[in-house]
């Protein structure tokens, strides 16, 4: 070849990977392919996708997991329908699941509860619909996907708090649902901390019931039998508020430190009040969007992984998705409950 042709097919190639490559933008790659054209999906607004969780009206579920819900379906352009029973109630929230089974949504976004609810999501998989379990893991069933918080987290952040706040010796019990598989993880993170401070005494695990009536009568029995307890902790959605009740009217606030979980008006109020020192939150509002969004991905093969999924035995949405956590203090309040 002679060199001047060789040189000038030289300085076309460089003038080429300059053209297409600006190192101050990294390296990036154009898709050419001829007569390809996006498309958009197009949305029957009948399509519908079903919450199916229990106690419905409980106000959390109601601010955060049905709103995002909604949300979601409101931005999406489907049909978002919730359902189950008025209280907390898993036999009920069972028969909802299978009462909607037959009707074949396009979806089911299932609220875990409790492990018993198993043999209904396994049907509902079986019938051949999208199944997607959030807040809580149910491990014996066959769900498509999970969207939750690690409790084990929640209970090693309320024992770090605690230890902090209570400057590593003391009495503190813990409050919560006694028996449900999430929590029961939970206390096992906040006692793991409290194992590693030989200045601290854990004088029980209580059960809450569910009901913010019942901790605040567990928390006065408590300082009522332990007027030097330093430390009390919540791990259900309702005793945080009771566990504040009973301090309040003890005289106690700010000598009794209590971290809890969640951030309703109630909660962020006691922590305005100095009554709540740390709050865990979970992001619950990313349990149902982003569950509803895996379910809708299932629905319209958005990233097909094969040349068929089904028959390849594989889903196209993560397995499971750890949401993480947030914690409020006095600090940072204003960003979560603006001040009046």
């Amino acid at each position: 070849m002679h060199y001047r042709t060789k040189y000038f097919l030289i300085g076309l190639l460089i003038t080429g990977v300059l053209m297409g490559c600006d190192p101050s933008k990294g390296v990036y790659t154009r898709d050419r392919v001829e007569g390809s054209e996006s498309q958009e999906v197009e949305i029957d607004p009948n399509e519908e996708y079903v919450m199916v969780t229990t106690f419905v009206n409980f106000p959390m579920y109601v601010n955060h997991d049905q709103e995002a819900f909604h949300r979601w379906g409101r931005k999406t352009g489907v049909k978002t329908t919730v359902l189950g029973p008025s209280e907390w109630d898993v036999v009920q929230q069972i028969a909802f699941i299978e009462q909607v089974i037959p009707s074949k949504p396009a979806g089911l976004l299932i609220n875990g509860t409790d492990p018993a609810i198993a043999g209904a999501i396994n049907k509902a998989v079986d019938a051949g619909i999208p199944t997607v379990v959030y807040d809580s893991d149910i491990t014996d069933s066959r769900r498509h996907a999970f969207l939750g918080t690690d409790w084990y987290e929640i209970g090693r952040l309320q024992g770090e708090a605690m230890v902090e706040l209570i400057g590593g010796k003391g009495k503190v019990a813990y409050i919560g649902l006694i028996g449900q598989a999430n929590m029961e993880s939970g206390y096992q993170g906040y006692r793991d901390v409290m194992e590693k401070y030989p200045g601290i005494e854990i004088i029980g695990n209580f059960d809450s019931k569910g009901s913010t009536e019942e901790a605040a009568r567990t928390t006065a029995d408590l300082i009522s039998a332990n007027p030097d307890i330093s430390g009390i902790s919540g791990f259900d959605g309702m005793t945080g508020p009771g566990i504040g009740l009973a301090v309040k009217e003890a005289g106690k606030v700010g000598q009794i430190k209590v971290t809890t979980v969640d951030w309703e008006p109630e909660h962020l109020r006691l922590v305005r009040e100095g009554v709540i020192q740390v709050l865990i939150g979970q992001k619950r509002e990313l349990f149902t969007w982003y569950g509803a969004q895996f379910l809708y991905d299932m629905v319209h093969n958005t990233n097909m992984l094969s040349d068929d999924d089904d028959e390849a035995g594989i889903t196209n949405v993560p397995y499971s998705v750890n949401t993480g956590l947030l914690k409020i203090t006095a600090e940072n309040i204003d960003l979560f409950d603006a001040p009046q």
